[in-house]
């Protein structure tokens, strides 16, 4: 079971889902206590380990009903997956309620990550960084031409991951950009700016290999 919540606190370029940037609307318009028998209901169908994911837009910005939710999940032993970007401040709170976390990063270098999605990414590392060293935390980078390919970029990413790719709960999957949100951003009268965003195979292998030369091991789902 899958809940998108509305609003986000990043602009990437890229969005697969820019419906979700307006924040006037929110997946607890009911009290949570409403949502939860929603979840209660669906019970039947969380099998093989199944049960509910929060993601977006970013899952974090309604932070006090989410926490609520989570809470009470657990308490009926029901399987929790969290997919954020890390950048709220308090995430850390949620983590004894997640059996699933899935965090995102988009540029090694502050002013750059502020720079194209609008927020800096001193909250966010410090975020994956705690996530991956005290629980099981599946980190992903979307990479796009012309924005994070850069042997640059990637020996950042390697600087900031290698502090704590070793851990036993840690991922690392790269995503090659896509096309699936263009689409949405036209139907919602916005421009979308990404222009020649793919990543060519030999590119990505390089890109690869060059994790795995410095002993970062990657995963594909």
């Amino acid at each position: 079971m899958v809940y998108h919540l509305y609003g986000c606190n990043l602009r990437c370029p890229w969005c697969a889902n820019p419906e979700c940037f307006a924040s006037d609307t929110k997946i607890f318009d009911s009290k949570p206590s409403e949502i939860m028998d929603e979840i209660l209901r669906s019970r039947p169908m969380f099998f093989s380990g199944g049960g509910v994911t929060f993601t977006g837009g970013e899952p974090t910005l309604q932070f006090d009903e989410l926490l609520t939710i989570l809470k009470t999940v657990k308490e009926n032993g029901i399987n929790t997956a969290l997919e954020s970007n890390a950048s709220h401040p308090r995430l850390p709170e949620l983590f004894p309620y997640i059996d699933h976390l899935m965090l995102d990063i988009k540029h090694p270098c502050d002013a750059l990550h502020n720079k194209i999605v609008k927020l800096g990414n001193e909250t966010i590392i410090k975020n994956i960084s705690l996530a991956a060293k005290t629980r099981q935390t599946a980190l992903r980078i979307p990479l796009i031409n012309g924005y994070n390919n850069s042997g640059e970029c990637i020996e950042g990413f390697i600087n900031i991951i290698s502090e704590f790719s070793n851990e036993p709960g840690f991922t690392l999957e790269l995503l090659r950009y896509h096309e699936y949100g263009k689409v949405k951003w036209q139907q919602h009268g916005m421009e979308y700016s990404v222009e020649n965003g793919f990543i060519s195979d030999d590119d990505f292998v390089k890109i690869c290999g060059r994790f795995t030369d410095v002993g970062i091991k990657l995963i594909k789902t």
